[in-house]
């Protein structure tokens, strides 16, 4: 089992201690539309996680423990997934970085940050 499973799960359910939020993985540019759009109707979190970063894993682990309820949460495994990442940079002109959190309400970014920035984000 990789890092990645241990901080949201796998299909056999381990890991499921630390995975208290209701992620969506973000897998595909297409994607991006449909967040957009669903921040029309509900805030939403990005979370761009690099699962060889032990800092990245550090501010998830701790991030998730804080989300209040009402948000739809995503989450992006950048670097299976580095077209997204880049993506979501130029989608949502924010500077890519990883860690990341990005905030969406209305289809634009309300709020973003980045490392250990990330834990002082306001809801």
């Amino acid at each position: 089992m990789g890092i990645f499973d241990k901080i949201v799960g796998n299909k056999n359910g381990e890991g499921q201690e630390h995975n208290k939020a209701d992620w969506k993985m973000l897998t595909s540019i297409s994607q991006l539309n449909d967040v957009a759009e669903a921040s029309r109707q509900q805030k939403v979190i990005i979370f761009k996680h690099s699962t060889r970063c032990t800092i990245s894993a550090s501010v998830l682990s701790k991030f998730e423990k804080r989300i209040p309820s009402g948000y739809q949460i995503f989450l992006l495994d950048l670097i299976a997934h580095r077209d997204v990442s880049l993506a979501i940079a130029e989608k949502f002109d924010v500077i890519h970085q990883s860690p990341q959190v990005v905030f969406l309400e209305e289809g634009k970014v309300i709020q973003h940050s980045s490392h250990y920035d990330i834990l002082e984000s306001t809801f």
